[in-house]
């Protein structure tokens, strides 16, 4: 069966079949999202005032996942589906068109401006979607999602109220923390080498030169040529440590540590960070505040910078 069937299955069981709670009111908006970060999002705005559900959870990569028939069908019942945009559910082309027939996904990030967008040098046109590296574009996508919640018409139930200060406060606190510890980090040993180029936004927000195996999507293989350039990266530029993700495979990483091995340069892992996916459920790391700060903690104490072990409220667990 076809993806597209599913969709006009689903829409129609959506269409006929109607919520227990409907009759009463007593059910709360329902809000799917594609990422767990857009899932953090609209919990910190709106809590307990909605049920929400993310497709994709810990470890998974929004590059290479496809939406499964559950999802199809999750996806259609939603009252409100929040996507991020800019080419990251690349797998999710038809499902979006097939949706906007009914009811449009939300494409928070596409809300930012397109001149503080990156753009992907190996695709003419076509931005780095990776914005939640940077608060201060997150901010913009948070505000997009507190507009997509406010403006729920949900006939005979309370009108979602977004708490949005409290939210953009932590972001922006979030980011001060990240410009301190990044900042304390000699300027010539600013250079993150990871398995693929997620940090851009990062890297441009905080003063670092960012090298990624891979190009922006994992959908492409790093060659060869690709490894050895990044082994004659971090011989030539004397880098300590590299970086694994834990959403992608390390393999490119080991094989760059092998090559500078033998050409007698000890380099060495200085952390796993997290680049298209949070942390575990239900832990510190698994909020996109938590996610951050685990990333620009664990970066500046690896590349000789200042920052406590625990991050900046203390919560870090790893």
């Amino acid at each position: 069966m076809s993806r597209r069937t599913l969709l006009v299955l689903a829409a129609t069981t959506a269409a006929a079949t109607p919520w227990p709670a409907l009759a009463q009111g007593a059910r709360k908006p329902s809000v799917v999202t594609t990422t767990a970060m857009l899932a953090d999002a609209v919990r910190m705005l709106a809590g307990e005032q909605v049920t929400v559900e993310a497709l994709m959870g810990e470890g998974v990569d929004p590059h290479l996942y496809r939406p499964t028939r559950a999802d199809i069908v999750k996806l259609t019942q939603a009252d409100l589906v929040i996507a991020h945009g800019l080419g990251l559910e690349a797998q999710f082309r038809e499902t979006f068109l097939q949706l906007a027939r009914r009811r449009a996904p939300l494409l928070a990030a596409e809300a930012i401006a397109r001149d503080r967008l990156l753009k992907d040098e190996e695709v003419a046109d076509k931005p780095d979607p990776h914005v939640w590296m940077d608060p201060s574009l997150w901010a913009v996508v948070v505000r997009t999602v507190a507009d997509g919640l406010a403006g729920l018409d949900l006939t005979g139930r309370t009108k979602v109220t977004p708490d949005l200060a409290p939210a953009l406060a932590r972001i922006e606190a979030l980011g001060a923390y990240a410009g301190q510890v990044l900042g304390s980090i000699a300027p010539e040993r600013r250079v993150l080498v990871t398995a693929h180029d997620a940090f851009g936004y990062l890297a441009r927000a905080y003063g670092f030169e960012v090298h990624g195996i891979q190009g922006l999507s994992t959908e492409s293989e790093a060659g060869l040529r690709a490894i050895e350039g990044t082994v004659d990266l971090v011989v030539t530029r004397a880098i300590p440590a590299i970086f694994v993700e834990s959403s992608v495979s390390d393999r490119n990483i080991r094989a760059v540590i092998e090559g500078a091995a033998r050409r007698d340069r000890r380099v060495v892992v200085g952390g796993e960070l997290f680049s298209d996916a949070m942390g575990k459920p239900g832990t510190y790391e698994g909020t996109y505040v938590g996610m951050i700060d685990h990333n620009v903690t664990t970066i500046a104490r690896a590349l000789g910078g200042a920052a406590p072990e625990k991050g900046m409220s203390g919560r870090l667990t790893g």
